[in-house]
């Protein structure tokens, strides 16, 4: 079954959404105007069971069926990206330094256009949840949902959600069971020791030969200490220290990110990312003063879920435009917090080749919104049917 063609008649509304949208972008847990908007709309098609400030700027609004049954969440991003814009567009953001450069303009748009349409038809059992978050880019938003309870008090059983692709063409879809995207983690490590006159060196404790002699073994983490067949990055991207040719500096911070699908890669990795620092520290006889911390999990399609959704996602598409062998990737997603709370699916929208996401000239495709809003609605009337 191809695009709704209810969803099909409002697809310029749906433009306009977006394009409103990508004019007004917003940061982080500060999604307030954004989320206003969305309410707006919501309140427009007729749904009054609606939950706001969850987060900061999250809302969750609630679309009745007709006769009992479960919950089903599904979820759009709502943040942008600390960046300017160079699209061009007449549309283009209004807001120097910040920049819808990541599609989250378009998968509120999805959402929206599948609200409206399961609100004018309700032709489901049970509820649908209609997740809004905000801080997918940065501060882990979904976790943060999930912390305030969302998944228990809107008695969510499944979750699912998209993202788009302009790396794959219009209108596909694609996903995998199993690990999608990898978790990520991010490390700081601070060596200190003591500064002085470069023409003196025996009079100082020089910090820098055990930051590099750390980043050259960090490194080396993904060549010595992992399975050669489970996928790792262990990234050192930064490296300060100094202010002067002549100064031995008083301290050197070494920082990068690491990405990884289990549990138990990040256990070791953190365990080797301390004893390097520490043992270099003993090394050169100066302190070390390490962070680790652990950002977003690894995103994790549950297998009857993702294959559910891929059936419905051909319902939509057509067999020929579905793929379910993705290759999981090192990005990252806080919707793995949800998918850690329910079961359910993560999938990719093709929206044509163009400009990556977080390049300066990326724009959302609004001719894929269509689609988006579609896969959801007919997720929803699969899953629960009347």
């Amino acid at each position: 079954m191809p695009v709704i063609n209810r969803i099909a008649g409002y697809a310029d509304e749906m433009k306009a959404w977006r394009r409103w949208l990508h004019r007004h972008p917003e940061l982080g847990f500060d999604c307030q105007r954004t989320a206003a908007f969305v309410v707006e709309r919501l309140r427009e098609f007729g749904i009054t069971d609606i939950h706001e400030g969850i987060a900061t700027s999250g809302v969750v609004a609630i679309v009745e069926g007709r006769g009992d049954g479960p919950t089903i969440g599904l979820r759009a991003d709502m943040d942008a990206l600390p960046m300017d814009e160079e699209t061009g567009a007449d549309y283009a953001s209004e807001v120097p330094g910040k920049m819808h450069a990541c599609g989250h303009d378009g998968h509120t748009t999805m959402l929206l256009g599948a609200a409206r349409y399961l609100a004018e038809t309700r032709n489901f059992r049970g509820r649908v949840a209609l997740i809004f978050q905000p801080a997918e880019e940065a501060g882990g938003g979904g976790g943060a949902m999930v912390d305030e309870g969302v998944m228990d008090r809107f008695d969510i059983a499944q979750v699912y959600a998209l993202h788009n692709d302009p790396s794959i063409p219009a209108g596909r879809f694609e996903t995998v069971a199993g690990p999608i995207m990898a978790s990520v983690d991010e490390f700081d490590v601070v060596f200190d020791g003591r500064g002085g006159h470069a023409a003196f060196p025996d009079q100082s404790a020089d910090p820098i030969p055990p930051a590099l002699a750390f980043a050259q073994g960090a490194q080396a983490i993904v060549a010595r200490n992992r399975p050669s067949t489970a996928p790792l990055v262990v990234s050192v991207t930064q490296v300060r220290a100094g202010s002067a040719f002549n100064v031995i500096p008083q301290r050197a911070r070494v920082g990068g990110t690491v990405r990884c699908f289990s549990e138990e890669m990040r256990d070791m990795v953190e365990a080797r990312i301390r004893a390097l620092a520490e043992g270099q520290a003993r090394a050169y006889g100066v302190a070390a003063q390490i962070g680790y911390r652990r950002e977003y999990p690894p995103t994790v399609n549950p297998a009857a879920e993702t294959a559910f959704a891929a059936d419905v996602a051909r319902d939509v598409a057509g067999p020929d435009a579905v793929s379910e062998s993705r290759a999981p990737e090192m990005g990252a997603e806080d919707f793995a917090y949800m998918l850690n709370a329910r079961p359910g699916a993560y999938l990719f929208l093709g929206q044509g080749e163009g400009p990556f996401c977080h390049h300066p000239a990326y724009d959302f495709n609004d001719d894929v919104a269509p689609v988006g809003a579609s896969f959801f609605a007919r997720l929803v009337e699969k899953a629960q049917p009347l």
